[in-house]
């Protein structure tokens, strides 16, 4: 699966995934922060997932959902320390990556999980 990681994800994130096989990309990488209209744009034109776009940032959906911005599926990770970051996207895209595939935009909480359908 194709994933692209905000720059507010742990770094190590993109490993974890990675040696799972899934072909992920670090914002954190990048030469300069994009800002969130072009990160969102660029990995709905790379057919990349969003945080997945996997982010911690809830302006993703609000883009999505509000201005109704084209993605491919956006996982919001919200209240996990950095170190659980990386399990509970492998988690999530293992249980629900075809779902995120189709546009879905979920949220992981501690104890929840919110899914709005794409």
């Amino acid at each position: 699966m194709k994933v692209l990681l905000d720059a507010c994800v742990w770094g190590h994130v993109q490993v974890a995934l990675s040696a799972n096989g899934h072909d992920v990309i670090w914002v954190g990488d990048w030469d300069a922060d994009a800002g969130d209209e072009e990160i969102l744009g660029r990995a709905f034109a790379e057919g990349r997932i969003l945080r997945i776009l996997v982010t911690l940032d809830k302006d993703f959906g609000e883009l999505a959902i509000i201005r109704g911005m084209p993605h491919h599926g956006i996982l919001r990770i919200v209240g996990f320390s950095a170190r659980q970051q990386a399990a509970v996207c492998l988690s999530v895209l293992n249980s629900h990556g075809t779902q995120l595939e189709s546009g879905a935009i979920i949220t992981a909480a501690p104890g929840r999980l919110r899914i709005r359908e794409g």
